[in-house]
């Protein structure tokens, strides 16, 4: 995973909206930090990641990848006491269909790699909005915060586990992605 596409939605949870692309950073994890700033500065209730399952509905490393990243964002949102549900809904076919909608919307191939996680995210929510609305309930798969013994660790700098701090700033989370 290179990039994090975000999206948002209105407070009544009617329409998502694109909101960012961020770099991902496996190191300091700083797109995770960011997410965490606009979670707390959005008063988001409820996160939804992404789960690119193959074709068939097996799993694969991104999947795995998928994963691990939501854990350490319920981690490093715990860390921060934000009560923030994390859940993994599936994101298969989002990519494609958000490059079919650029494309139909004019924007050129080559602007299409600055976007496309941004309209992948906006379709990923979506969806999951319009489910919940139609269910009646949440959908996707909960994602559990590490133990708090694992957060703990973070902050001896041990690595695997939820993050703490303050988020960095959007010039300062470019900078990092820069280094990678």
């Amino acid at each position: 995973m290179a990039r994090v596409g975000v999206a948002g939605s209105d407070p009544d949870s009617i329409l998502a909206t694109p909101i960012r692309t961020l770099k991902r950073d496996a190191r300091k994890d700083s797109d995770i930090k960011v997410l965490v700033r606009e979670a707390r500065e959005r008063g988001a209730v409820q996160i939804f990641v992404g789960l690119p399952r193959t074709l068939k509905g097996g799993e694969s490393e991104s999947t795995r990848m998928a994963r691990d990243y939501a854990a350490r964002l319920a981690g490093a949102l715990a860390a921060e006491g934000l009560q923030v549900s994390v859940n993994l809904v599936d994101e298969r076919l989002t990519t494609v269909a958000a490059h079919r909608s650029l494309h139909t919307a004019g924007v050129g191939s080559r602007d299409h790699r600055k976007v496309v996680d941004q309209a992948a995210a906006v379709q990923i929510l979506q969806q999951a909005i319009d489910m919940q609305r139609s269910l009646g309930r949440d959908v996707g798969s909960p994602v559990q915060a590490p133990p708090a013994h694992g957060r703990d660790r973070a902050r001896d700098g041990a690595p695997g586990a939820g993050q703490e701090g303050p988020g960095l700033s959007e010039e300062e989370q470019d900078r990092a992605g820069e280094t990678e």
